[in-house]
């Protein structure tokens, strides 16, 4: 029996983007949802494979707006021999004065400290759940709003840590993570506080789907259409 789709699909940006290489430590943000669920899942299995030289770690970065980490959940990882590890931070405490709380601010806080402890303990790497649908989102935001053309690469590396950003689940679309949650019937939770009623990133993704009706290949063609050897600058201003 072959491995789910899903992984393949992993496996292939891996290829592609050389994302896990021999000797990485890889400290995986793990927030209790599908997506990070899905890549610890991705990595334990890796693991299990000849000649399979990386390390991996998990971290929860619980903030005050967030439940308790899911008891099932975890005892789950540990089934997986995931190593998982906890880090309480404040995220309102550390707005500046006149500054309004946002889905933004508690995202770049949580992201700060998973840098920070990456650093701190040795691991060069930090994977990230985003997937398919929110680099696609994400690139629509940055052009209506602010006139760019970007969005999340699958690997992206600091000039001023000695980290690299990467993002295995860059190829795969929000509906089969889904799909495979449910059919694995995992348990998952995520932040529900007031202030992400305000994301832009929810009219994004109407958007998104409007344009693609869903359809994974549509999405993968948009993808596609982004990379550099496919920017066609002759019949661009």
């Amino acid at each position: 029996m072959g491995q789910p789709r899903i992984f393949s699909i992993i496996d292939k940006v891996c290829f592609d983007y050389n994302l896990i290489e021999d000797g990485d430590r890889i400290l995986v943000g793990a927030s209790g949802g599908k997506d990070s669920t899905l890549l610890i899942n991705y990595l334990s299995q890796r693991k299990k494979r000849p000649n399979a030289h990386f390390e991996f770690s998990c971290l929860h970065i619980h903030t005050e707006f967030a439940s308790p980490f899911d008891k099932d959940l975890e005892q789950l990882f540990n089934s997986w021999n995931a190593d998982l590890r906890f880090f309480e931070i404040d995220v309102q405490d550390r707005l500046k004065e006149g500054k309004k709380m946002s889905c933004y601010w508690c995202s770049t806080q949580r992201r700060k400290e998973l840098r920070e402890y990456a650093i701190k303990n040795g691991y060069n790497k930090i994977a990230l759940g985003h997937h398919l649908d929110d680099v696609l989102e994400t690139l629509l935001m940055n052009q209506m709003q602010k006139g760019v053309l970007s969005t999340m690469p699958p690997k992206l590396k600091f000039d001023k840590f000695p980290v690299t950003i990467i993002r295995p689940l860059y190829y795969a679309d929000e509906k089969t993570i889904i799909d495979y949650a449910n059919q694995n019937k995992w348990k998952r939770f995520t932040c529900t506080c007031n202030y992400q009623e305000n994301s832009t990133r929810k009219e994004a993704r109407k958007r998104i789907q409007l344009l693609t009706d869903g359809d994974y290949r549509l999405k993968t063609q948009m993808l596609q259409s982004i990379k550099k050897q496919n920017i066609i600058t002759d019949y661009l201003p």
